[in-house]
């Protein structure tokens, strides 16, 4: 049967393969102690075969970041409806309790060793940047960059996670976006 001219096949083939090889790395990275997944054993789980998985994603490392990024954007989208602390508070809370669940810094601490093993995390981090920015852009933010959201909000709420030191999403997320917004104002102050 051959598909009607001028419709299209709605995710198609490529999509199914993406959410197939996706779903096999976050089982694989639950049940792994250290964070690693083999090609291998992506494929066998996904029934994707290792080439097209290779051609896709270069290496390991590379899908299990594209495969963390994309969960993250799934689990935490960040608003951009042009009031920034409201945006940014709604996602910081999102995310400190993300970071309380079990498990969500086994997929973190993979990221992590990904992106040390010669990965450009900033190639497959991409989309999530460009939200972060849609958010600036949408508040009219010039004053702050996208770096600015990573190193006052995201890096702070990581590192205490990884450090057994948690931040309380009812009392830190504010906080967090408080100190990002102070330093927007006292730049536009300047």
């Amino acid at each position: 049967m051959t598909q009607a001219t001028g419709t299209s096949r709605p995710g198609g083939r490529t999509a199914r393969t993406r959410e197939s090889v996706h779903r096999a790395t976050r089982e694989l990275l639950a049940e792994s102690a250290d964070g690693t997944v083999e090609i291998a054993e992506v494929a066998a789980r996904s029934g994707v075969h290792p080439a097209t998985i290779y051609r896709r994603w270069r290496s390991a490392d590379g899908l299990i970041i594209d495969t963390i990024v994309d969960e993250l954007d799934s689990r935490s989208p960040l608003p951009a409806t042009g009031d920034l602390h409201a945006d940014l508070l709604t996602w910081v809370t999102n995310l400190l309790t993300d970071l309380n669940q079990p498990g969500q810094l086994a997929f973190f601490r993979a990221l992590l060793r990904a992106g040390g093993a010669g990965e450009n995390g900033l190639d497959f981090v991409e989309p999530r940047v460009r939200q972060m920015q849609a958010a600036l852009d949408a508040a009219g933010a010039t004053a702050l960059t996208w770096m600015d959201v990573f190193e006052l909000l995201l890096s702070p709420a990581y590192v205490r996670a990884l450090l057994s030191l948690p931040m309380d999403p009812a009392a830190d997320a504010a906080r967090l976006v408080d100190n990002l917004m102070a330093v927007r104002s006292a730049r536009e102050s300047a």
